[in-house]
């Protein structure tokens, strides 16, 4: 839609005239969910198990839990609660179909609510068919969740970091990476699990060099650079594995493992207790991070600048910010950010180095950068949306068929959290609005 300038001549406000154009493929979204509601209704509800119950474990006696206010254990009758979930997350999608058919532009916060209601909705649906006759301990999944999620919010926060300054950062991966071997090497040297938790966001330094040193200096095409420092990072750590640490682990590679940072009181709160606030320090620093990054980039005159050299880096050089720096500075400290979620992957949760242990969670956390749209709290989301279903399907991996009710294929499993990936990247996030300048190199004339 173009439109000719406003000229006005007193200080009346001009205010920006919207696009009411419809995009073609407004109805994909509600179509897709509307699919995914009937498959739950029919797979889940009505070709459930009949005559079985689903039970959820809540609490435990020692939480603090004054009257009982949440109960320890929920049991629903699996069949019936399967249809009613699956008639919400149905009238959801109506929902859906119905605003976005009325509105071009339909309220972004309602569109929000109503596909959070249709997803949750749709996933106890499924919990409640796949659990029939057996229990799930919510507390423990939510813990597991909040874990694997941190490798993919701090992948997600370093690819925010660098898109946002107009640096594409495939290699994301390689500094999961480098960081999980550099908090394993310096950890075990030196025998202590802090040094190794230091040594992390410095040895993914060197990813983040790399990428800078040929996407920013030498203007070599940001996305092969990214693909090329992946796999030289797999290939150097699987070189040190292969011929020093395996034969010594007990000093190249020991298994260690950060403490856990109980905070009294709020540790006994049932379900989110032990979940928020009964986790080893990378987990707080998710927290911190993802707080200082929103108002850093957003309310500081760093994060202004930031965004001008993503946006139109030569309008910010016009004004004289120093482009070239500041995306240097900025794949830098992404890189750093990165090597704090390899941290995760070893001294986080107490094993040693293996061999391409990250296992494409930096391909995820791109995805999870993608669905938050490049800010730090929509990272954050996406990264435990994907932690939940890969919490999920270690979970149900775990159940037997002897325990009764719905048995998986394990190969379909494994998939769950990539398929979850794909779907939420291309059926939820509609149009992304990348930053102008990202990918492109800037040569100063």
């Amino acid at each position: 839609m173009s439109t000719a300038p406003v000229i006005v001549a007193d200080d009346s406000v001009v205010e920006k005239p919207q696009d009411e154009t419809r995009s073609s493929s407004w109805w994909h979204l509600p179509a897709s969910l509307t699919v995914l509601g009937l498959i739950a209704l029919i797979l889940f509800g009505l070709r459930g198990l009949p005559g079985t119950e689903s039970t959820f474990a809540l609490a435990r006696e020692t939480d603090l839990n004054p009257l009982g206010l949440v109960p320890e254990r929920i049991t629903v009758p699996s069949q019936l609660a399967a249809i009613l979930l699956a008639v919400l997350a149905l009238a959801a999608s109506a929902g859906l179909w119905v605003l976005q058919a009325l509105r071009a532009r339909p309220p972004r916060a309602l569109r929000l609510t109503l596909i959070a209601v249709f997803a949750v909705a749709w996933v106890l649906a499924f919990m409640t068919w796949v659990i029939s006759e057996r229990s799930l301990d919510v507390t423990t999944l939510l813990q597991s969740t909040i874990v694997l999620a941190v490798p993919l919010a701090f992948g997600a926060l370093s690819g925010v970091l660098s898109e946002r300054a107009g640096v594409i950062n495939i290699a994301i991966e390689g500094q999961l990476l480098f960081g999980a071997f550099g908090a394993t090497l310096v950890g075990s040297l030196t025998g202590n699990v802090w040094a190794g938790l230091v040594a992390a966001p410095l040895v993914a330094l060197l990813m983040g060099a790399l990428l800078a040193l040929f996407a920013v200096g030498y203007h070599v095409q940001q996305i092969i650079v990214g693909v090329v420092l992946n796999v030289l990072a797999l290939g150097v750590t699987s070189f040190f594995f292969g011929t020093v640490m395996r034969d010594n682990p007990g000093t190249f590679n020991a298994a260690l493992r950060l403490p856990v940072l109980r905070i009294p009181l709020l540790a006994d709160i049932p379900v989110i207790g032990r979940v928020l606030f009964e986790q080893n320090i990378l987990v707080y620093l998710m927290w911190v991070i993802v707080a200082l990054l929103t108002v850093a980039l957003f309310r500081t005159r760093w994060g202004l600048r930031v965004r001008a050299v993503g946006e139109h880096p030569k309008a910010a050089d016009t004004v004289g910010i120093p482009v070239n720096l500041t995306r240097w500075k900025n794949v830098l400290l992404g890189a750093a950010v990165a090597g704090l979620g390899g941290a995760t992957l070893t001294i986080g949760t107490g094993v040693a180095f293996g061999e391409d242990m990250s296992a494409g969670k930096g391909y995820i956390a791109l995805a999870a950068m993608i669905l938050g749209r490049y800010h730090p709290v929509g990272a954050l989301l996406a990264a435990l949306t994907f932690a939940f279903a890969d919490s999920l399907q270690l979970r149900l991996g775990t159940m037997t068929a002897a325990e009764g009710g719905v048995s998986i294929p394990g190969d379909f499993l494994l998939m769950l959290p990539y398929v979850v990936a794909l779907f939420a990247v291309a059926g939820v996030v509609g149009r992304v609005r990348v930053p102008a300048a990202d990918g492109e190199p800037y040569i100063k004339q």
